[in-house]
């Protein structure tokens, strides 16, 4: 019995020390070397300074910034406590969030858009992702918030429009998901060529 202890102790400290410390070690230090970026967040800089990750949205709520999609984390954009929203599609509470959203989207949107409905309204623009901070929007919540962006920042809506194109991404090899807009890149982007 005492033999058998020891091989169980041995083999735990063994399999602790490949599977524990070494693989993981290997495995962190080949993406350090392939793939550093993607290794270290996807991480955005500007002048040194590092301003979010590509990969988690974050608070934009100046009318003069493309809005992210809802969060469904606490507080908002709460890279640190992802979550989705829980709710099915029978739900009450979903069904109120939506409206709430809705009527929103509808008060921030609707002066720069003239006519527009809750039909019109992206379904991005009114629930929350899978993760609760989607750093992307669809091309069809940009183009709703472009006229708000130009009209604000005294620009001409083809150059919003244009930023738009620019910083979106096509479906991943071609087929999977749909295209989407990282709206701090876009911001950035705006920034970056002013506007008032």
């Amino acid at each position: 019995m005492l033999r058998d202890l020891r091989a169980s102790v041995v083999a735990g400290v063994i399999f602790t020390a490949v599977l524990g410390l070494a693989v993981p070690a290997l495995f962190t230090g080949f993406a350090q070397l392939a793939f550093t970026s993607q290794a270290n967040g996807s991480l955005i800089t500007r002048n040194g300074v590092v301003v979010g990750s590509r990969l988690a949205a974050q608070a934009f709520t100046k009318p003069r910034y493309f809005h992210e999609r809802p969060s469904a984390t606490s507080p908002p954009y709460n890279a640190a406590a992802t979550t989705f929203s829980n709710l099915g599609p029978t739900n009450p509470a979903l069904a109120k969030a939506v409206q709430q959203n809705a009527r929103a989207v509808l008060k921030l949107e609707g002066p720069y858009n003239p006519g527009l409905t809750i039909h019109q309204i992206p379904v991005d623009a009114v629930t929350t992702s899978g993760s609760g901070i989607d750093p992307d929007i669809s091309l069809a919540y940009a183009q709703l918030q472009a006229h708000r962006v130009a009209a604000v920042r005294h620009l001409p809506l083809s150059t919003v429009q244009k930023l738009v194109s620019e910083n979106t991404d096509g479906r991943s090899l071609g087929f999977f998901g749909e295209s989407g807009v990282n709206v701090l890149e876009l911001n950035l982007a705006l920034d970056k060529l002013g506007g008032s």
